[in-house]
């Protein structure tokens, strides 16, 4: 790990030039292949992204810091993933109701907040109320997706979806390098005498919230309105009713497709919550080298999703690719804890299953969802499946923090593994209910008849 350590610090002095490259590298991809409606919000989507997760690797380092261990951790997930369950689906109808537009400009601000109490944190309750107060503007991840399915045709959504998640996972690569930078940057300003300990330990949060700002004024300046809610004819139903009839009708293909979301995806963040926490047990990673494996991860992602996901939906269909990329996550779940110490390119092959399972399954999932309901309704129902999502999300940290400290630290790898590959019995026959409807035939056909 000591040669990570000095190419680390010999990589620093050139982040900002790296992130430029990588920004340049986006762009030049989404002026070629994006369509130009997603263009603003792909951007929006980064830069939120990024600011992200520049201090969500830092998270568990800050809670041990703090007098945490992995439970803690794991309530503090879970605490972003409360505040989201609770106002997803109110931005969901608010959406459908008055724009996608005005609710992700709530949610930057909110963002902006969080990251400003996160970098002042001086004990868990402060760290705590930044996580809530960022799952309450969080709460609009189903809004950005909704806009998505408004601006592009059914059969492009999975693409779309994946273009989207392109530019979020390439927030996910540059963020940890970049809130790493800022950490360094910040001790250095401390260690010259150029501001205090507390300054540049928030450093990370501080720069975060810049970046928000910015955000919001590029969003306001150039992020269009996808959805006119006065011109929907069909009043959106009620969050309570959409959630009840997830839960009374799970055969349903609406409900069914919202189960698979939400059971992969808490037990993929449930095991990503401590995946820090598990690197420095066995691997010894550190709080200045965790940064390598989210970009890892996160360039990974960029790849499968701009490059591998489009062929892959044309190859194999919506519901099939969501049960490959679910079969892939289980088996990278599985397989991590069995990597022994220090092997690095072992450890590189098991996690790699990690980004390319989730480039498969949750595009795939979220626009098979689009094209099952209707579009008055889009906006709530993709709350709800961020609502489903967000207990998921409190309930798997919670139970992998405690499985961590208390079975092993390869306990909750493999009780996630388990889970997700549960979840393709749920989607054996979707086929049946995507294809499309056979039109009764016309006056001109049934002339030619």
């Amino acid at each position: 790990m000591e040669f990570l350590k000095e190419f680390l610090n010999r990589l620093l002095p050139y982040a900002p030039l790296i992130v430029g490259a990588f920004i340049a590298a986006g762009a030049l991809l989404v002026r070629k292949r994006v369509p130009g409606e997603l263009v603003a919000l792909m951007i929006t989507a980064f830069i939120d992204m990024v600011g992200l997760l520049m201090v969500i690797p830092l998270l568990p380092f800050y809670a041990q810091r703090l007098g945490g261990g992995g439970t803690v951790v794991g309530f503090l997930v879970s605490a972003f993933s409360v505040a989201q369950l609770v106002s997803a689906p109110m931005w969901g109808r608010f959406s459908d109701r008055w724009g996608r537009r005005p609710a992700l400009l709530v949610a930057l601000a909110a963002s902006a907040v969080a990251y400003v109490i996160f970098g002042f944190a001086n004990s868990l309750v402060v760290l705590f109320l930044s996580r809530i107060v960022q799952g309450a503007g969080g709460g609009t991840v189903g809004v950005i997706q909704a806009y998505v399915a408004d601006a592009t045709e059914p059969q492009n959504r999975a693409k779309s979806l994946g273009w989207l998640s392109a530019a979020t996972n390439l927030g996910v690569a540059l963020g940890p390098a970049l809130g790493a930078y800022a950490l360094a940057v910040g001790d250095r300003a401390h260690a010259a005498g150029a501001v205090s300990q507390d300054v540049a330990h928030a450093a990370p949060g501080l720069l975060a919230a810049a970046l928000c700002l910015v955000n919001m004024l590029f969003a306001w300046r150039f992020l269009r309105e996808s959805h006119d809610g006065a011109r929907v004819a069909a009043k959106p139903g009620t969050s309570r009713a959409a959630v009840t009839r997830v839960v009374t009708h799970p055969g349903e293909p609406a409900p069914r497709l919202i189960w698979i979301y939400a059971i992969a995806i808490g037990a993929f963040q449930g095991t990503t919550s401590i995946l820090a926490l598990f690197l420095a047990a066995r691997h010894g990673v550190t709080e200045k080298t965790i940064a390598f494996f989210f970009t890892y991860i996160g360039t990974l992602s960029v790849v499968a999703r701009a490059v591998i996901l489009g062929k892959a939906v044309d190859f194999f269909g919506e519901p099939r690719l969501s049960r490959i990329g679910t079969a892939l996550m289980a088996f990278g779940l599985a397989t991590l804890p069995l990597v022994p110490p220090r092997s690095w390119v072992l450890l590189a092959l098991c996690v790699a299953l990690l980004p390319l399972g989730t480039a498969f399954t949750f595009p795939a999932v979220t626009a098979l969802l689009s094209r099952v309901i209707s579009s008055s309704e889009r906006g709530l129902y993709m709350g709800v499946q961020q609502t489903f999502g967000g207990l998921s999300r409190v309930i798997f940290p919670i139970v992998f923090g405690y499985a961590f400290d208390h079975l092993g630290i390869g306990a909750p790898f493999w009780i996630s593994a388990a889970f997700v590959a549960g979840t393709i019995y749920l989607s054996i026959g979707m086929e049946d209910h995507t294809k499309p409807k056979p039109q009764a035939p016309g006056p001109q056909a049934a002339a030619a008849d």
